[in-house]
């Protein structure tokens, strides 16, 4: 198993919209973002690595992604 943790200090997400993070076109800047990184992101880790990615955040402390890939050693 790979497991991965990326942290911030920033601002944090707010409790009610941190189950849409990872949904198509959720944005929270319509002047910046197409709302699409964020599930690129889970689509890769969940479909084409078998994985999962979760995140868990503090308002005004910041945010952790966790990801985790299984892998298998052939010989």
């Amino acid at each position: 198993l790979i497991s991965i943790e990326v942290a911030d200090n920033g601002v944090g997400i707010a409790d009610n919209i941190i189950s849409k993070i990872f949904d198509p076109f959720f944005t929270t800047d319509k002047q910046e973002g197409s709302g699409l990184g964020l599930h690129i992101v889970y689509n890769i880790v969940t479909q084409k690595f078998n994985g999962n990615i979760t995140c868990t955040s503090d308002k005004g402390k910041g945010t952790k992604f966790f990801i985790n890939i299984p892998i298998s050693i052939v010989d």
